[in-house]
Order: structure tokens, then C-alpha cells, then sequence
């Protein structure tokens, strides 16, 4: 199954998938009420309501701003690591990672890291490595991909792509620019966390 449509059946309501996936894609974004009225082309009361449910929930945060009701996320929630990386499987580049992984060749692992888990406005952070992928990877196919979701957050995404045995090369040798990746926060797109461990 889908991963979007996995999704879909585990979180029933439409407006509240759709406000998770506006939040978590555009981590250090902001939003209003009828601005995300407009974004989700739902209605209002329900809109109003799935942000008083999440604000309770402790997963967003608001404040007046103005005559305007901002929300954003609350990146101290203790499920703010997971929602994030489920939201990234099925939105944007890493949705389509996994949609189009055939065609991408043989894929070991996709890890995000540095600003798909900061946010993308987030200073100072444009040196590390954004998306690091481990297998045969077709690059023309990568790059295609890379530039559309470069064109929707309007910024470069650092990445780098390492065959297999390069990876477990420079793993073994505790490799500093390797370490620098692993050893940041990071969410698993295409492999898992044990297995990457002890590849």
C-alpha cells in the first residue's frame, strides 16, 4: 500500500491530515486561520476545530499577532521527531523517493537530515548535509527530483549519494564528514535505523 494512503487510514480526518502535512513539511513556518482555510480548501469551523484539538495535544502553538491567530509547531512535543519523519515519507521529495525508488536504481538508505529537520530558514545551517543516499543510485533521476522540491522550498538541498561499500568503508573508519551526518538528528526515508547500524 501507499504510504499516503497508509497515512489516510490511520489519521481519519482529511482537515487534520492536511494541517499536519502543511506544519511538518514547512517546519519553521506560521500560519492563520483562514490562510490555512485557503491551503487545506477546507472549511473554516472544521479547520478552527482540528487546531484547537492539536494546540491541546501540545503538538502546535499560537499567538495573537495583530488582529491574526498564528500557529506553528511545538518542536519541543516528545512526538515531534516521529510525526516528522511520517509526514516526510509521504510528502514532497521523501514521498517521492519512496514512490519512484524502482526507478531510482538500488537504494541501501535515504536519511534527511540538517534542514529537513531544522527548517529550511534556519541559519547558519546551509553547510551540512541535508539528504545522504547509500546504493546504485540513477543521478539523472535523483536530480530531477531534487530540483522540483528545491523549486517549492525555494533553497539548495546539500546531498550527497555513496555507494554501498564506500558507505561501510567509511562507517568502519569513523569517517568525520560520515559521523558528521549520522551523528545529527535524522529520520530514515528508505531503510531503518538497526539495519543502517549494522550494515
Amino acid at each position: 500500500m501507499k504510504p499516503v494512503k497508509t497515512l489516510k487510514r490511520i489519521i481519519v480526518s482529511e482537515s487534520r491530515l492536511k494541517l499536519l502535512q502543511i506544519f511538518f513539511y514547512s517546519v519553521d513556518g506560521m500560519f492563520y486561520v483562514r490562510q490555512l482555510t485557503r491551503l487545506t480548501k477546507e472549511k473554516l469551523n472544521s479547520i478552527r476545530r482540528e487546531l484547537q484539538n492539536l494546540k491541546a495535544a501540545g503538538i502546535l502553538e499560537s499567538e495573537w499577532r495583530g488582529n491574526k491567530l498564528f500557529y506553528w509547531i511545538n518542536k519541543k512535543n516528545p512526538f515531534y521527531q516521529e510525526i516528522l519523519a511520517i509526514i516526510m515519507k509521504t510528502k514532497g521529495l521523501g514521498g517521492n523517493l519512496i514512490k519512484y525508488r524502482q526507478k531510482l536504481g538500488k537504494i541501501k538508505f535515504v536519511i534527511f537530515s540538517g534542514r529537513f529537520i531544522t527548517g529550511f530558514s534556519s541559519l547558519g545551517k546551509k553547510d551540512l548535509i541535508d539528504l545522504l543516499l547509500v546504493g546504485k543510485i540513477v543521478l539523472p533521476e535523483l536530480g530531477v527530483l531534487v530540483r522540483e522540491e528545491e523549486k517549492v522550498r525555494s533553497s539548495e538541498i546539500n546531498y550527497t549519494v555513496m555507494n554501498e561499500t564506500d558507505f561501510a568503508f567509511r562507517k568502519k573508519n569513523r569517517d568525520p564528514f560520515l559521523l558528521q551526518i549520522l551523528l545529527q538528528p535524522r529520520i530514515m526515508i528508505i531503510g531503518s535505523e538497526e539495519e543502517m547500524v549494522n550494515f
